[in-house]
């Protein structure tokens, strides 16, 4: 098979700017979907009995010392949710920070699906690297996520007990 190889240049501000349109487009995509199809965690999203809950989160990882370090663009397109502070803290607001994190926990999803993409028009090394780059950048924000939703999920579950018993 031939393969037309691009100067070195060409191909890093390309890779740069693949890598900024994968994440916007999959930031958009994920903020366009329906709160309905947002609803329940899918094949995807589902909690796994390695996660604990998501205490293997905080005791391994320690996501809740680092997690406010990193960006949180929720709010970035219009009529988006930050997750750094919800708009209430009843059970309404609580459901609303629990969707919202499964749409970020997509768009990261998404994101990183993207990386063997660079495979088409890299060598095997820059490609390797490429991928790399995209699990270790959304990654940790995908671990936010997952943290923040079990945790917020437990909390729905507590004030539902709660509500039951009175």
């Amino acid at each position: 098979m031939l393969r037309y190889v691009a100067p070195q240049a060409v191909t890093v501000v390309l890779d740069v700017a693949a890598w900024g349109l994968f994440h916007a487009a999959t930031g958009y995509t994920a903020h366009r979907l329906p709160a309905d199809r947002l609803a329940a965690d899918g094949p995807l999203l589902r909690a796994r009995r390695v996660e604990a809950g998501g205490r293997v989160y905080r005791r391994v990882l320690r996501v809740d010392r680092w997690k406010d370090a990193l960006p949180e663009a929720g709010a970035l397109f219009a009529g988006g949710v930050s997750k750094r502070s919800i708009p209430t803290r009843d059970v309404a607001g609580l459901e609303l920070l629990v969707r919202e994190t499964r749409r970020a926990e997509l768009a990261h999803w998404w994101a990183m699906a993207c990386g063997p993409l660079f495979v088409l028009w890299n060598p095997p090394l820059p490609a390797a690297l490429l991928v790399a780059y995209g699990v270790l950048v959304n990654a940790p924000f995908i671990v936010i996520q997952r943290y923040n939703r079990f945790r917020t999920q437990l909390l729905l579950e507590r004030l539902a007990a709660r509500a039951a018993r009175a």
